[in-house]
């Protein structure tokens, strides 16, 4: 396999970078500085793919590699990949479920308590010195707080499973009602919102779910509610969640991820209602390396003509 070209959309696991360059011809599509010849002077020996939550593989990439065969992604989100054109070319799309699932609910559990405890800001209180002046402000209790969960698909139980564990009540929206599920079921994300004290973003992002929170979610959700967001940057109207926020219009929020990664609203730097993280949902280094494996396993499945590990398209 050594002679098959695989295309790295964009950094990210040295891991992973490694075991492609051992068996496969890895280019490095970051370190390209004209992208256009580069891939006209390579069409025809790149047959992969590899991507992630910030690059994957849209129409023009694949129109753009004739033998292109399958395209896998080191993330468990598919919005940049083109799935359509995918299809109709017959390109096989693969992902990494599963394998993150436990550390993105650990982390979204995390966030609550960061946000409701402000631990953050309890441990610059103590770096800065000011304990010795005083004690720190009461925070608020997470036990037995109103979870509200948009998405109950893996992620979203593996969170449900774990805010039970803190006696919080369980509710959850999606396009449609699961017969088997014991939560409470509301028929719109506004309404799931006004009967939460906490709401988690947790679906994949379409269009559908593009900017899912908006004014007026975030006003049914109110000045104690919290957001919590762990999917992705766009299931958010940043410019309403900031002025919300800034406002005081929202009680808080727990985010990893923004809009335009790395970029983040500054507004939000100075406020101590806010927890941010730099989208490690799944930064642990060994759900990166099974996500790492997984990656390697489908392509390997793939050019061996066995069944791939964990099929999209």
């Amino acid at each position: 396999m050594e002679s098959i070209g695989v295309l790295m959309a964009c950094p990210m696991n040295s891991y992973l970078e490694q075991q492609l360059d051992k068996r496969f011809k890895l280019y490095r599509f970051w370190t390209v500085p004209d992208k256009s010849s580069f891939l006209a002077s390579h069409k025809d020996s790149i047959q992969a793919v590899v991507g992630n939550a910030g690059a994957g593989a849209d129409a023009e990439l694949i129109e753009a590699l004739p033998k292109l065969e399958i395209v896998a992604s080191f993330s468990v989100g598919l919005d940049k990949i083109d799935l359509a054109k995918c299809k109709e070319k017959g390109i096989r799309v693969t992902n990494t479920p599963d394998v993150l699932t436990e550390d993105v609910a650990d982390l979204a559990i995390g966030l609550m308590l960061a946000v409701l405890r402000k631990l953050c800001e309890s441990d610059r209180y103590v770096r800065s010195g000011k304990w010795k002046k005083g004690d720190y402000v009461l925070t608020t209790k997470f036990t037995g707080k109103k979870v509200g969960i948009i998405g109950l698909g893996r992620i979203g139980m593996a969170i449900a499973k774990r805010a039970e564990a803190f006696s919080c009540p369980i509710s959850y929206y999606t396009r449609t009602e699961k017969p088997d599920i014991k939560y409470k079921y509301y028929p719109s994300v506004v309404e799931l919102a006004a009967h939460c004290d906490i709401l988690v973003v947790a679906c994949p992002l379409t269009k559908e779910t593009h900017h899912i929170i908006n004014r007026e979610v975030i006003d049914a959700l109110g000045p104690k509610g919290v957001l919590i967001n762990i999917g992705r940057g766009p299931h958010v109207d940043e410019p309403e969640l900031v002025s919300a926020l800034v406002e005081r219009r929202l009680g808080g929020a727990g985010l990893d991820v923004f809009e335009n990664e790395p970029y983040v609203p500054e507004e939000l730097f100075g406020l101590d209602n806010v927890v941010l993280l730099p989208h490690v949902g799944s930064g642990t280094v060994e759900t990166r390396q099974a996500m790492a494996d997984l990656v390697i396993g489908n392509l390997e499945a793939h050019f061996q003509k066995k069944p791939l590990l964990t099929p999209v398209v």
